[in-house]
């Protein structure tokens, strides 16, 4: 699976998952823009991944349709193409529909769904004739709900309906979209969850209980998969989604 002459743009690429699947990128060849809302970090992480290939940082906010419309301008400015797009940034809010402030459904949508349609809209016409690859960052929540997360849910449900789309529209035009589902994954939005939880210690052991591999996932397990799924081994695979969360919803958790 190698991605050798190619420029992916991933969204919230500074930590976690994101910069997993960024350093991944690097590995197997490719061009990465580290997109993130945090402009230290984003810097800091472009620095260390030039180290072994390219990298460029860009600063924004995936909700601005200003600040996609430069971070693609730009990519394709700088580093000549735009060939791979992975959606990954990402915010949880908490909250059930009726205790939950309109402003919070809003910022939940507008980062995990809306940020998702801006960079496929101004990204996709650099795609056209040449082929591309969309993976967006989805989760389990996409099709299992708990409790108090209803704008998440919808969000998450909202970009598989979104992915199925994208295939459809511009897959004669040689453009794949898929989705990955991740479930529990070691990584910062998992420790803020946590640390809500009234005893969190005990929380990590039933969380891990649910898992028939006996692990939870990590960061690095996600970006196996989008490499897969962005690589042309994945060339006639399109409009549908990839569970990475070690059986925990096979086993009906």
């Amino acid at each position: 699976m190698r991605l050798d002459n190619k420029v992916a743009l991933v969204t919230g690429a500074a930590m976690g998952i994101g910069a997993a699947i960024a350093e991944r990128f690097v590995e197997a060849g490719a061009a990465v823009v580290v997109f993130d809302i945090n402009a230290e970090r984003a810097r800091q992480m472009a620095q260390g991944l030039s180290r072994n290939g390219r990298a460029l940082a860009i600063h924004g906010d995936v909700a601005r349709e200003e600040d996609v419309q430069n971070a693609v301008a730009r990519t394709v400015e700088e580093l000549g193409s735009l060939d791979v797009l992975v959606n990954n940034a990402g915010i949880e809010v908490v909250g059930q529909v009726v205790d939950l402030p309109s402003t919070d459904w809003d910022r939940q949508l507008g980062v995990n769904l809306k940020g998702v349609f801006l960079f496929c809209k101004y990204a996709i016409p650099h795609m056209r004739g040449r082929g591309g690859a969309i993976v967006n960052i989805s989760s389990v929540h996409a099709f299992v709900s708990y409790a108090g997360t209803a704008a998440y849910d919808a969000s998450k449900s909202g970009m598989l309906g979104l992915t199925r789309a994208l295939a459809l529209d511009h897959g004669r035009e040689g453009i794949r979209a898929n989705a990955i589902c991740p479930g529990y994954i070691s990584a910062a939005m998992m420790d803020e969850w946590l640390a809500l939880q009234p005893d969190p210690e005990a929380t990590l052991k039933q969380v891990l209980s649910f898992h028939p591999l006996g692990r939870i996932g990590t960061p690095r397990d996600v970006a196996d998969a989008a490499l897969f799924l962005a690589s042309d081994a994945a060339s006639f695979i399109s409009g549908t989604y990839l569970v990475v969360d070690g059986a925990m919803t096979a086993a009906g958790h």
